[in-house]
């Protein structure tokens, strides 16, 4: 059979394979809309569902004014990324000629669709880390930078075809590129905007806050774990040849071993430190698994999956103690699940393919911690210094809810405390 003569049946079933994983990973906003909106009180949660929904919305914006051609309008191997148009004529792509019937070919409205949502689940990391005491304009403003610029430019230097991918540097579905640089932004911004009033004592000691809603939260992590499967499983970006239906396949079930993992692992090393059965560690034990096979889900085993999740479940819970040693207030443990676990996913990369090596996956933690953490700090400091970034004293008692948006989630339930 003529190779040729397969091309409008493979681009148009990668096409619409690309476009129902974009789908679910856009879902996945609903997830960290719940899951925040779970762990956070009830007279802030109106406020972080307006982050949620906005970010999610900018990042579309941004991202297709600016960002999506400074990821991938450059030559390839450079360091700095150039301008470009977004999208030209569709047409399909001759697979022969771009290197054989295995390589994709698919259109580019539904390559940007695609990108377009992993940039809005890097914002949505640092929503939840600068909740309860941040203002709104200051969190999209920040939103606009990040997802028009800081996330573009890191994103070139590995899927853009940047020094990073040139290096070696291997990164699937995004540990570091999404996740690790969600946290790294998410760091920045708290360490200006400081830890919620009454969260640490004098004397040290660290002041649990419990979430409103943890049914809520319960449902946003299912609903993250759902979105997942597009997540990674459309990273393989074709599904039409038997090699890709296997990767595909290979990367639902790690990602769902991984997850399940990590949700054990952190359950049971709750249960040992606290004595006690902790949903919200186990929820972000979920998480914490699914950050960790981001970065090859494709490669291991489904034993190596479960084992590479339940580490990124043990780094997570760890990681929310030591913040609260250093009196890093995150209210939903963004930081330690988006940013350890992604740095372990990404060092986990060699163990499984052999086409990774520890220098190159040290180089990419290094670059992207680097410049989002430091891009992000002088973003965070601007908007400081310019219109400030926390709500005074009395706002945040009474609830950012009021202060922000002018009304409640739970009028009538909600406790001013």
């Amino acid at each position: 059979m003529d190779t040729n003569a397969l091309i409008p049946l493979q681009y148009a079933l990668d096409t619409f394979y690309l476009v129902i994983c974009g789908a679910l990973v856009m879902w996945m906003a609903a997830g960290f809309a719940m899951l925040e909106s779970g762990l956070v009180r009830a007279k802030n949660t109106t406020e972080i569902l307006t982050k949620n929904v906005a970010l999610y919305a900018v990042a579309c914006v941004m991202y297709l004014l600016i960002g999506y051609h400074i990821m991938y309008s450059s030559p390839e191997g450079g360091f700095l990324p150039s301008l470009g148009f977004l999208i030209g004529d569709e047409h399909a792509v001759d697979l022969v000629a771009a290197g054989g019937e295995d390589a994709p070919a698919f259109s580019k409205r539904a390559d940007f669709f695609f990108q377009v949502v992993f940039v809005a689940t890097a914002m949505s990391i640092v929503s939840g880390a600068v909740a309860e005491r941040m203002k709104l304009l200051a969190f999209l403003a920040f939103a606009v930078v990040m997802t028009g610029f800081i996330y573009p430019v890191q994103g070139y230097w590995k899927w853009g075809s940047g020094f990073l991918n040139q290096a070696g540097f291997l990164d699937f579905a995004g540990s570091g590129v999404v996740h690790l640089c969600g946290a790294a932004a998410a760091l920045a911004g708290v360490l200006l905007l400081g830890a919620r009033r009454g969260k640490y004592g004098p004397n040290g000691q660290v002041n649990a806050i419990p979430g409103a809603n943890l049914p809520l939260a319960t449902l946003g992590a299912l609903i993250l774990w759902f979105g997942w499967f597009g997540f990674n499983g459309g990273s393989q970006l074709a599904i039409s040849s038997i090699e890709n239906a296997n990767a595909v396949a290979a990367a639902f079930l790690n990602t769902n071993m991984a997850a399940a993992g990590g949700l054990l692992a952190a359950l049971i090393v709750a249960r040992i430190l606290f004595g006690k059965f902790d949903l919200t560690m186990a929820l972000n034990g979920a998480l914490a698994g699914l950050v960790a096979i981001t970065a090859e889900p494709v490669t291991p085993s489904a034993l190596s999956a479960v084992l590479i999740g339940a580490v990124g479940g043990v780094l997570a819970v760890g990681g929310v103690l030591l913040l609260d040693k250093l009196k890093i207030d995150d209210p939903v443990g963004a930081i330690s699940v988006h940013g350890l676990s992604g740095i372990w996913g990404l060092l986990a990369v060699p163990l499984t393919n052999d086409g990774g090596s520890f220098a190159a996956q040290l180089l990419g933690i290094v670059c992207i911690f680097g410049w989002v953490f430091s891009a992000s700090l002088i973003v965070w400091a601007i908007l400081k210094a310019v219109m400030g970034v926390r709500v005074d004293a009395e706002d945040e008692y009474t609830g950012v809810d009021i202060a922000e948006c002018g009304m409640e989630a739970y009028p009538e339930f909600t406790r001013k405390s």
